[in-house]
């Protein structure tokens, strides 16, 4: 039986400790003192918990009993306990695994102080247990992307930006010469800056930014001050735009972009249009129009391979779908005898035919321009009776599946479109057949062109994969960068 203290005992002192740094998850450790009991309780009252034995003491000495705190909801934060977010375990496993982003329907609870929207939140685990610093965007599925492992403010994000808004342009420099001039400075994750897509076109630099968390002004001066730095062999010809992709600002929530410049070294007359080039080979570029940033950066090296395998193979007739300004069409002009580039948008065709003006003197040949639905057009031209006698057939549609979702989908339309072309290539041809959607796998992309083969009664041999150009690199631990997959196969 265990022996009561001696009520007359002197109280027990402790020796005084360090006080523990507290996380934005963590309550303050703050201890309540009070004094001696002034009574030993017995043992019934002993086995009582500690509520009903302080009720029973303030009836006994005719004070009113404390109220019982009213229990908090689960899904509600405490803004003492947890300023900041909370993510489902399933969330913390594939941030603790490398990648980056936090969908809205992963976080448990969030909690922002005062302010509507902070561009930055801390992140924690369903325990509380910091996993690092993210921008935030409250209207998108991707509701957070983070940005440090560790517990930061913005002057420290801010800083950060700048090493590595740095530290990526000078992995490309070295891409950059004579022949190309022309490529992605910034991709996002791949770079550790997610949200921030940065393209050079010679000396017009495009910037966008992605995310809610980016879109403030001490953000955009950190990217023109590193572009400023580090581009100092066109500081005198630079000029430096942001152009918003019109489907993410809405996703997003961001502000409406300035019709003027970011930054240009002659603000009388800021560049909005210039000749840019890739492998040899000049392309038009106008800051208002065109898709993406404006053009295709990440096909430049398949470009360049198209060509080199089509040169290799003797080939003679070419057909380059969705050909958007030309890509792939005046690359093979170099080294085909006849070659035909098809869109369904005239704008971008009339851009490809001033590509191909610009170009005269570097091709062997001229390039035909046809307006057309590649569906409707290859379905008419594989169903005729006349045999066709292209050597080599590009396929570069745009993305088919854009969700999850939508991967069945796009698997049919990625099957019909390489079933028809097929049904047009001469036996001994090459197909070209590219996916530029992260949902479709390596795997989905070439059983939808084996089953093309099995139903055109062909043989089709793989002869090369190929994804992004150099610029474009690929983050393992987050999948979503190797969106870009190029086959090139040998038709028999």
């Amino acid at each position: 039986m265990a022996k009561p203290r001696n009520p007359q005992s002197p109280p027990l002192t402790k020796a005084p400790t360090a006080t523990k740094p507290t996380s934005p998850f963590t309550r303050p450790d703050i201890r309540k003192t009070s004094s001696k009991p002034d009574r030993t309780p017995n043992r019934s009252e002993a086995r009582k918990p500690q509520s009903q034995r302080n009720e029973a003491d303030a009836a006994r000495q005719g004070r009113p009993t404390p109220a019982k705190p009213t229990p908090r909801p689960a899904n509600i934060s405490s803004p003492v306990q947890e300023f900041g977010a909370r993510i489902t375990r399933r969330a913390s496993d594939r941030l603790r695994n490398g990648h980056l982003w936090v969908y809205a329907t992963d976080i448990e609870s969030i909690f922002t102080g005062n302010e509507d929207a902070p561009a930055l939140l801390p992140v924690a685990d369903n325990r509380g247990l910091l996993l690092g610093t993210a921008l935030y965007s409250p209207a998108s599925q991707i509701a957070l992307r983070l940005v440090s492992r560790e517990a930061i403010d913005q002057a420290k994000w801010l800083s950060l930006l700048a090493t590595r808004l740095r530290a990526a342009i000078a992995r490309r420099l070295p891409l950059l010469n004579a022949d190309t001039d022309a490529c992605r400075l910034v991709f996002s994750e791949a770079d550790n800056l997610p949200g921030l897509i940065i393209d050079k076109y010679a000396g017009i630099v495009i910037v966008q930014l992605l995310a809610k968390g980016l879109d403030r002004a001490d953000v955009r001066e950190i990217c023109v001050q590193a572009l400023r730095q580090e581009l100092v062999t066109i500081k005198d010809t630079l000029t430096i735009w942001e152009r918003p992709d019109p489907r993410i600002r809405e996703l997003e929530g961001l502000s409406a972009p300035a019709s003027t410049p970011l930054f240009a070294s002659n603000p009388e007359s800021p560049a909005a249009s210039t000749l840019f080039r890739l492998n040899g080979l000049s392309f038009h570029f106008d800051v208002n129009s065109g898709q993406k940033t404006g053009a295709f950066l990440d096909q430049r090296q398949n470009y360049a391979a198209a060509a080199a395998w089509a040169k290799a193979r003797g080939t003679k007739k070419a057909l380059d779908i969705c050909t958007y300004q030309g890509g792939f069409a005046l690359h093979l002009a170099q080294v085909c005898e006849q070659v035909t580039g098809v869109d369904a948008s005239r704008a971008s065709l009339e851009v490809a035919e001033r590509n191909l003006e610009a170009n005269r003197s570097h091709l062997k040949t001229e390039v035909d321009w046809l307006e057309a639905d590649a569906f409707e057009l290859l379905r008419g031209w594989s169903e005729a009776k006349e045999p066709s006698d292209f050597d080599l057939i590009v396929l570069d549609p745009p993305a088919f599946a854009k969700s999850k979702r939508a991967v069945e989908g796009a698997l049919r339309g990625y099957k019909e479109l390489n079933l028809r072309a097929l049904h047009l290539l001469k036996p001994g041809g090459l197909l070209i057949t590219c996916s530029c959607s992260h949902h479709i796998t390596w795997t989905d992309l070439e059983s939808a062109v084996a089953s093309a083969a099995i139903d055109a009664h062909r043989r089709v041999t793989l002869l090369e994969r190929r994804g992004a150009a150099q610029d474009h690199p690929v983050l393992l631990n987050l999948p979503e960068t190797e969106y870009l997959k190029c086959l090139i196969c040998a038709v028999d």
